[in-house]
Parts: C-alpha cells; structure tokens; sequence
C-alpha cells in the first residue's frame, strides 16, 4: 500500500522532496505500507494555504459550517468499519476495540463539535459592550499514535466548527487512518486550504509547525519532553499552545470499597489500549491492611486477558506499537524487579505463545514504594504498579506526589467521601466509581500533564479569541 501524497489546498500532492517511511504492522513486525516524510516547505506550503483560506472560512456562516460537518459525519459512519481495521492494522489495536472505542469516539468528537456550534453565542452582551468570540486561524495540529483519529478528531473538529483553518500532522508511526480521514474530508466539499494533512516526523514537520509565523496556535499531544520543545519553538511567534501531555494517574481505592470488583476494575482500565494511554490509572492505592486480597483480585483479572491476534475479534489486547516502545516497556518491567517490587504477575519477555509481534505480558507489581521508577515514570505498556497506604490522607499525598496531573480515580461506597477525596487531587478530571469516559466534559491536565482542555465547549472554546467591542 502506497501512500506518498499529502493532503494540501484541496488535493493531494507529491512532497517536496522525496522520502519514504516504511509503516509496521506491530503484530506482525512487518512493513505493509509506505507513506512519505515531509520537509519544512511541504509545511509552509500547507500554512500558506491555510492562511488564504482563512480569510473567507473564518466568515462562514454557522449553518455553513455545520453542513460540512455533518457531511464529515456521514462519510465517517460510512467508511468506520475501513477506518477501525487501518487502526488495527497500523497500532494493533484489537478490532472490536478499534471500532467500538477507536473510531466510533473519534466520530463522537465530529457529533460533539456540531452539537455546540447549534447552539454557541458568538456575541453576548456585557456592561455596556459585547464580547465577542472569533477563530483564532490557522491551527497546527500534532497528534499521537496511541489513539490515532481519536486525537485527531478531538482537535480538528472544534477547529473547523469555530472557523479556524488547519494544517493537521498526524503520527508518522500510525499516519495511514488520518490519510483516510483526509479522503472523508475532501469528499465533504470542504473548501480547499481549510484541512491539510502533511505527514512526517516530530525534528522535520512538528518542529516547522511549531515555528510557523503563519500558524496561530499549535495543538499538541504527545509526551511531555516534545511538549516542552514544541512550546519553546512556539515562543518565538507567541503562539497560543494547547497541550495534552503524559499521565500517571492514581486509582485510590478506599478501605470502604468493594476491593475486589475495584481491583479488577482497576487492572482493566490500567489495560485500555494495551496500557498506551496517558491517562490510564496505572497506580492504584490499596489499604496496607487488604495488600493479599488485592493481589489475588489483580491476577484474577489478568488471568481474563485474551492477548492474541488484534483481527481476531476475540482478542482484547493486542501488541505495543512499536519495537521501541516494546524495549522501553521491557526495560521498565525489569527495572521494576530489580528496585525490588514484588512481581504480581506476567513481567519481562514475550507471551510463551507468541514468537513475533510487539506483545507485552499484562503485569502487575506490588508493594511498589514512591520512589521507585516504575511509579514515577509513564510506562504507556501493560504495566500496573499496586502501592500500599495506611490512612486517607497518606493516600492523597501519594496521588499527588508526581509531576503529572491528568487524571485520577476514587473508588468508595460513600459518595460524599469520593468526592471529598476526588476535590483534593490535583489533576484535571477525576472519575469516582468506575464512571464511564465522558466526552463532552473537558480533558487536560494540571501541573506537567498539560495547557488548555479538549472536548465539548471548553474544547470549542480553546479555537477562539475574545474581544471586547465597547460602546
């Protein structure tokens, strides 16, 4: 499979200079497509575009802009069933899974964006002026491999619902269902230079996006160290940075907790996505006092684990994305055992039954203590580490103790006393009782976790500038 074009102006051409990327399928460790790498005049081109584009999207009305969407909408539900088996086949996600949560969430974000649009006030009175709400312009959007048109989405469709214009990276590890989101758009009729798509990696394409004098606001999720560079490089223009970066939320499961089922619970959601997920709650606080019974409920769960073939649609995990985030795991399993945490179960090496493919073990340790690597570190593997406390408060303080603030996760049978424990962590969502995800409630971090909020109307609102018309 041949994938050479970009996306730019409304049609697809070749780069500017020639250079390919083979992409792997992570379950067989086998290339099974070629796309191109981008340079930074394939970037200024998409810019440039954009720019012009503005000019006359950025004054679209609301009704025009939600007939484009719901033709995104339609062409997505279409072509999702495509669009989940590229997913499967690019990051190995297991194929119920790329199509029940993959992309039938990245659709959700297209249906969110519409619905807020109805119904957003541009314009509102205050005192004695109006504030009103414009697009902010041309967006760059650099989005992750791990949740591959998820991200996508998540940033595109507020971008386009405001009226901004877009020039979109995706992953160069899993690019190949953006590429066919880039096919739905342009069959949507939306106007050439308002969506473009240029492939390529993180120094060559992420870094010109950043530094662009013509882009107005960069969009960046990935890893808090890229994080950091993107925003230095979007110093120089004073771009506006919104950043969805690495997590290592805490599960705090109260002494009143049914522990077992929120133990098993717990493993699961530690597991979404093969643990490639930066906000899975990947620490879990026990009670000292419940540490064997905790232990027991987590190999139970493991035990319910199908890892196999991500096509087989019994599969429920499937391979790590790559051999280097394959290493990186490894590693962190072994460091693991080596700073003396108890191993609960799987750990280093391949699955006995599988001789190729980027599998992990799903691991648990115990009596992991703070300081310890693998509860300060964002793994993004199957790899769960099981923390012991004596009181609510010590509890609390452990969950706080990292640099990260994505998420957090409270389980009791008191309502009250989750959300007394759920307002004192310091991260930006918490879910109480195994809640389900929401999106059209905000998702960003505190502290190192990230700048701004996706989803529903915070999301909306990250695209668009204010100002205060008076008298």
């Amino acid at each position: 499979m041949e994938k050479l074009k970009f996306y730019i102006d409304g049609a697809w051409v070749d780069p500017a200079a020639p250079s390919t990327l083979g992409i792997v399928n992570p379950a067989t460790e086998e290339i099974f497509a070629q796309i191109s790498l981008g340079s930074p005049p394939d970037v200024d081109r998409a810019a440039r575009a954009a720019r012009r584009a503005f000019a006359t999207y950025s004054e679209t009305s609301v009704e025009e802009r939600l007939s484009w969407l719901q033709k995104i909408i339609e062409g997505f539900r279409a072509r999702l069933p495509e669009l989940a088996r590229m997913m499967t086949l690019e990051m190995g996600a297991p194929i119920t899974f790329a199509t029940e949560r993959q992309a039938t969430v990245a659709l959700f974000h297209f249906e969110e964006a519409a619905r807020v649009l109805a119904n957003y006030k541009f314009e509102e009175r205050m005192g004695n002026g109006i504030i009103r709400r414009e697009p902010i312009g041309v967006c760059g959007l650099i989005t992750p491999w791990n949740w591959p048109l998820n991200q996508v989405a998540s940033k595109v469709a507020p971008a386009l619902a405001t009226g901004c214009t877009v020039v979109l990276k995706p992953s160069e590890i899993a690019p190949l269902s953006a590429m066919l989101f880039a096919e739905i758009v342009d069959a949507a009729g939306v106007p050439a230079g308002v969506f473009n798509l240029v492939n390529g990696d993180g120094p060559m394409v992420g870094e010109a996006i950043a530094a662009h004098p013509e882009i107005d606001m960069v969009s960046f999720t990935g890893s808090t160290a890229a994080g950091v560079r993107v925003a230095k490089l979007a110093a120089n223009t004073v771009k506006r940075v919104a950043q969805e970066l690495g997590g290592k939320s805490a599960n705090i499961i109260l002494a009143d907790a049914d522990l077992k089922a929120a133990v098993i619970q717990g493993v699961h959601a530690c597991y979404t996505n093969a643990g490639q997920n930066c906000q899975s709650p990947t620490r879990m606080l026990i009670p000292r006092t419940k540490r064997d019974a905790a232990f027991e409920a987590a190999r139970e769960a493991v035990d319910s684990i199908r890892l196999g073939d991500p096509l087989d649609p019994a599969s429920t995990m499937g391979p790590l994305v790559s051999q280097a985030q394959f290493q990186k795991v490894q590693d962190l399993i072994q460091c693991g055992i080596d700073e003396g945490a108890t191993l609960v179960a799987g750990g280093p090496g391949r699955p006995a039954e599988t001789n190729r493919g980027y599998y992990v073990r799903p691991t648990v340790f115990g009596d992991v203590t703070p300081q310890m690597k693998i509860a300060r570190e964002e793994i993004f593997g199957p790899v769960l580490s099981i923390m012991s406390y004596d009181s609510e408060e010590e509890a609390i303080e452990i969950a706080n103790d990292t640099p990260f603030g994505l998420a957090g996760f409270v389980q009791s049978r008191d309502p009250d006393r989750a959300r007394t424990v759920a307002n004192r962590i310091r991260a930006g969502r918490v879910y109480l009782n195994g809640a389900p995800f929401d999106r059209s409630l905000p998702f960003g971090g505190y502290k190192q976790s990230g700048n701004g909020r996706e989803f529903g109307v915070f999301g909306f609102e990250e695209y668009l500038e204010v100002k205060a018309i008076i008298g």
